[in-house]
């Protein structure tokens, strides 16, 4: 009976033991894939989660730029990690939506390697000038472009982003030709519309609103459905006579395919928290941002309703894979 106790006590313990193991998550730090370029929207943006992650999970999670190819290398390296939970990867419906109709080889399955966790963040992008265009509202550049057809320029972070797709929307709407100039991230086309290199573009918030604000760009529009609470002088493209609706981005944590439920859950349960905390909303306001908590399931069902609308979208522009 001794040894059949003990044999039970030890068979408790093991289980015990084991249960606790599995249920110690992280028990490192983690790495967060930014995979655009420093500066942008989608780097502040890792860097304030992992920083707020970080608190939450009691382990440092660590942001790794890598960018490149409008974002598919880092997507690519995030696919091909230990499906283990220690690699976050910060994507957008860029990459998981648009990317799939521009590129013939993605490197990655944007539907089947990766785990959604949730959505983070929501923004619509806002309409810039160098304040050497004689145009003060979106009436006004549309007349300008129609004096001088094919001499405008508008940039974005690159071919199929929502700066792109929103220059063919406001293109094809006002029936103007203006010439699409794509870089390799936002940030740059930002830092050549203030050189005057280009005269315009639709930018994310962040890298825009403190030019805007001392003068150095001006906003003609914003393409949100609301005005926004960072530029709340500036009308919609909706007011501004721009009717069809521009692509929001909103960016998204994902896990490589595979990985424990276990951390799917608890990361998503802390961005619950985070995007609860009062400081965090202002924080995503100043920056021009709405905070966003989802399902994975709701990740997922983004993805392919983006996909459709800017498939549509960018086939409409003439837009080929390549």
């Amino acid at each position: 009976m001794r040894w059949c106790s003990g044999v039970a006590v030890a068979v408790a313990l093991g289980l015990a033991c084991g249960h606790t193991n599995a249920q110690v998550y992280p028990s490192k730090p983690v790495r967060l894939i930014a995979p655009f370029p420093p500066g942008g929207t989608s780097d502040v943006l890792s860097r304030l989660l992992a920083q707020r992650l970080s608190d939450a999970l009691g382990r440092q999670v660590i942001v790794e730029n890598r960018p490149g190819a409008g974002s598919n290398l880092g997507h690519e390296l995030a696919a091909k990690a230990p499906a283990d939970g220690y690699t976050l990867l910060l994507s957008s419906n860029t990459a998981l939506a648009a990317n799939r109709h521009l590129y013939k080889r993605l490197g990655f399955d944007p539907d089947n390697d990766f785990a959604p966790v949730s959505i983070v963040a929501r923004s619509g992008p806002v309409l810039i000038v160098h304040p050497s265009v004689p145009a003060k509202s979106v009436s006004d550049l549309v007349a300008l472009a129609k004096a001088r057809p094919g001499q405008l320029n508008f940039g974005s972070g690159g071919r199929g982003t929502p700066a792109h797709i929103a220059g063919e929307i406001l293109k094809s709407s006002a029936r103007i030709n203006i010439i699409h100039v794509p870089y390799k991230g936002g940030i740059l086309a930002v830092n050549d519309t203030l050189g005057g290199q280009i005269e315009m573009m639709f930018a994310d918030m962040v890298p825009a609103v403190p030019h805007i604000k001392t003068g150095r760009l001006r906003a003609l529009a914003v393409a949100m459905p609301e005005r926004s609470k960072v530029l709340p002088e500036i009308p919609t493209l909706a007011q501004a006579g721009i009717k069809e609706p521009v692509p929001q981005t909103w960016w998204a944590l994902v896990m490589p395919k595979g990985s424990p439920e276990a951390a799917i859950a608890r990361v998503n349960a802390e961005l619950d928290k985070i995007m609860q905390i009062s400081d965090i909303r202002e924080r995503f306001a100043t920056m021009g941002l709405s905070t966003v908590h989802t399902t994975p399931a709701q990740v997922t069902e983004s993805v392919k309703v983006d996909s459709e609308r800017m498939g549509k979208a960018l086939k409409d522009a003439g837009v080929q894979p390549e």
